[in-house]
């Protein structure tokens, strides 16, 4: 899938923050002092100026999982992180016989902790450099628009080798605006993580798909990990004698009682947001991009489950991919939803619309702007003749065995080249995570359920018209009917790739070697290789033409908002973001208000003792008994479970620390009500709110129901006897 769309940043002075209000906005961290007063008035207690330290408390006890957020909450290396967040982890150390998923994990001692996998990562963000100059004279000094991009690789790589000369650190370029600026952000990077505690799936994933993205809500989605490192104190990779990493700054939970109104922030890892896409980049993903892959991913969810209810193994080992699509499914979905509900598209054409005529009335000045838009349009119009070739091959060629084949053979291709010159991904920093992803497949991988796949996306590719059709699969494939597609799986089913030690062993293998393997799989990917470099030369061509067009179009737009006195805030791009309001239900459309806190006797009324709203005995007993174990709310009169709050999340905020006007944990962020989740594009205050799970609900669940008095105790807030 196609994002085109990426960050405004901050462009010099950040004019018109001053009527920046609460819950809109991801804010970069060098903002907050700029937007203190906003901040005050929502109820912060804490200086801004304090969030802007990076390397202090709370925001130092903030990292990301490469996907997730998570926070140390312990000077011992604890982290808490949603359950879904974990999940994968949880995944890889579940068998049928022994199902983590279903019954949950609870580490009595550390040493009783589990690894959650060689590609299990925690990033803690060590510095931030601004490094746009650099990057702009470099793509400036290039001949072209192919040029261009390999001069942003080829600067991106140096910079990043630069800043990782000290072992232990994971450097990561970021662009804002489309390249208006360029900062480098240099992290801690923790190869050992470990489970340490996991409810049963009838807490951490209670309502299931069913409740997703919806309101009210009663899902204890929340896990810990832990961090080891070395004995020196260095990141190291998983061996039994690393200890507990000890973090800069830890999250103490809140000791005051969260209440409506109240102030709340959130720290995290927003993944992408949209708001500043052209009309007709939004128009495709509504009109096209959603509706198609959601529709893919609902016969991907429907093969997979209908294979799982027959094999035990494959409902256990594709878990956490069915888990990922049926989640992308309900957010299209979503998403869609939402964009007919508020009007998105005539929106975001009355927004382009206004800043064009804004534009005209510039006169010369304005020109370079419009020509860069233009440009845009061309370049969205160019990919879009081959949507649907690029999608059905780029799937096809990462499914399974074959996409194991297709990386193999693509890292033989580029160990032959020095390191510096290698694609992102095959360079020797990232092998670790390479080999990781080769030994991982075995968990997520079964033959019989692999070939279906095949089949699935080979029919796909077949419904392609002629002039989008590969030659290279034609070829291979030599037919256009299931008898032929039947004759290439049943090849493919000869592979060796399904076995872990043989996909080990060509990570050295020479380009040489494996272009004259007999394996079939392999056989493929040398094939289609030709075609796949052709593909991402073109792709590097138009992406190299957007970098000087996006650029000027994007100033453009802030420098509209500004001069309407409006602010501007960052598009989220996965790099760390603050953002804040306050805790408050909303109207839903049919009229009914929402209470923004969810009961703990609301969990035991929804109960119904089957997958997903199997809510343990143990839980069930303690309502009946309401043994509210000292955490219940005064003006409820029970446990809270979940809070609504008009926080401005999307993807990437999963697990973020929700904070309190203190800088104390009050809960984790783990989702967005229905209505919000068109505010990717289109943001919308009224309807918007972030779930959260309420650290009561938390040590409750750790008390009474799945009891874990040894990180009660490590946290602080072990019951008092």
């Amino acid at each position: 899938m196609r994002h085109a769309v990426l960050a405004v940043a901050v462009l010099g002075a950040t004019a018109g923050v001053g009527v920046a209000r609460a819950g809109e906005g991801m804010w970069v961290p060098q903002q907050l002092p700029e937007i203190a007063g906003p901040l005050k008035k929502a109820g912060l207690k804490l200086n801004p100026k304090q969030l802007a330290n990076l390397t202090g408390d709370p925001m130092a006890a903030v990292v990301s999982l490469g996907g997730c957020t998570a926070s140390f909450v312990s000077p011992k290396g604890l982290v808490v992180t949603n359950h879904h967040c974990a999940y994968g982890a949880i995944q890889l150390n579940s068998t049928p016989e022994k199902n983590l998923i279903k019954d949950g994990f609870n580490a009595a001692t550390p040493a009783e902790e589990v690894s959650a996998g060689p590609n299990a990562r925690i990033y803690a963000l060590d510095t931030i450099q601004d490094v746009t100059r650099q990057v702009q004279d470099a793509i400036a000094d290039a001949p072209d628009a192919l040029g261009r991009t390999t001069a942003l690789e080829t600067i991106e790589k140096q910079l990043v080798a630069s800043c990782e000369r000290e072992a232990g650190f994971r450097c990561r370029l970021y662009s804002f605006s489309g390249g208006n600026a360029y900062r480098l952000f240099r992290n801690l990077e923790i190869r050992d993580v470990r489970l340490a505690y996991a409810p049963p799936a009838g807490v951490g994933n209670f309502g299931g798909e069913v409740d997703n993205w919806t309101w009210p809500r009663h899902t204890g989605d929340f896990a810990f990990y832990r961090a080891y490192v070395g004995k020196d104190g260095k990141p190291a990779a998983y061996s039994p004698d690393n200890v507990p990493y000890q973090p800069k700054a830890w999250l103490k939970f809140a000791d005051k009682p969260l209440v409506a109104g109240d102030f709340v922030m959130v720290a995290g890892y927003p993944g992408r947001t949209a708001r500043y896409a052209l009309a007709e980049e939004f128009e495709e993903t509504a009109n096209w991009t959603y509706p198609t892959i959601g529709g893919h991913y609902k016969d991907l969810v429907a093969l997979v489950q209908a294979e799982g209810r027959r094999n035990p193994d494959v409902a256990v080992k594709y878990a956490n991919t069915v888990k990922g699509w049926q989640n992308t499914m309900k957010n299209y979905e979503g998403q869609l939803a939402g964009f007919k509900r508020i009007g998105a598209a005539a929106t975001k054409q009355a927004e382009e619309t206004a800043v064009l005529d804004w534009l005209r009335k510039q006169g010369g000045k304005g020109e370079p702007a419009l020509a860069a838009h233009a440009k845009l349009i061309e370049l969205d119009d160019a990919a879009r003749v081959n949507r649907e070739r690029d999608l059905v091959f780029g799937q096809l060629r990462s499914t399974g065995v074959l996409g194991a084949a297709t990386q193999l053979y693509r890292l033989s291709l580029e160990r032959a080249k020095p390191d510096a010159q290698r694609e992102q991904g095959y360079q020797q920093r990232d092998l670790a995570t390479f080999e990781g992803g080769m030994r991982q497949m075995e968990r997520r991988y079964v033959p019989a359920m692999d070939r279906q796949l095949q089949v699935y996306w080979l029919r796909e590719y077949t419904k392609l018209p002629a002039s989008q059709r590969i030659a290279a699969i034609e070829k291979w494939l030599d037919g256009s009917d299931d008898k032929a597609i039947i004759r290439a799986v049943d090849k493919l089913a000869k592979t060796n790739l399904g076995i872990t030690e043989q996909r080990l062993k060509l990570m050295t293998a020479s380009s040489a070697e494996l272009e004259k393997s007999k394996d079939p799989a392999m056989q493929f990917a040398v094939a289609i290789m030709p075609t796949v470099l052709q593909l991402e030369s073109e792709g590097k061509a138009r992406a190299g033409d957007a970098l000087l067009a996006r650029p000027l179009y994007l100033q453009a737009v802030a420098d509209y908002r500004k001069s309407k006195g409006q602010f501007v805030y960052p598009d989220a791009n996965s790099s760390l973001r603050i953002t804040f309001g306050n805790v408050t239900g909303y109207t839903k459309l049919d009229g009914s208000k929402q209470v923004p806190f969810t009961r703990l006797e609301e969990v035991a009324a929804k109960a119904t003792g089957q997958d997903p709203f199997n809510a343990p005995k143990a839980l069930l007993d303690a309502v009946a008994a309401k043994n509210y174990a000292g955490l219940a709310d005064k003006k409820l009169g029970t446990v809270p479970v979940n809070f609504l709050s008009d926080l401005d999340i999307t993807g990437g905020n999963s697990g973020s620390p929700v904070l309190d006007a203190q800088g104390k944990l009050v809960g984790l962020a783990f989702d967005g009500n229905w209505e919000s989740v068109s505010s990717n594009w289109v943001f919308d205050p009224a309807m918007t709110r972030m779930i959260s799970v309420d650290q009561r609900y938390m040590r409750w669940i750790m008390q009474e129901v799945y009891p874990a008095p040894q990180l009660l105790q490590e946290l602080g807030v072990a019951k008092k006897q």
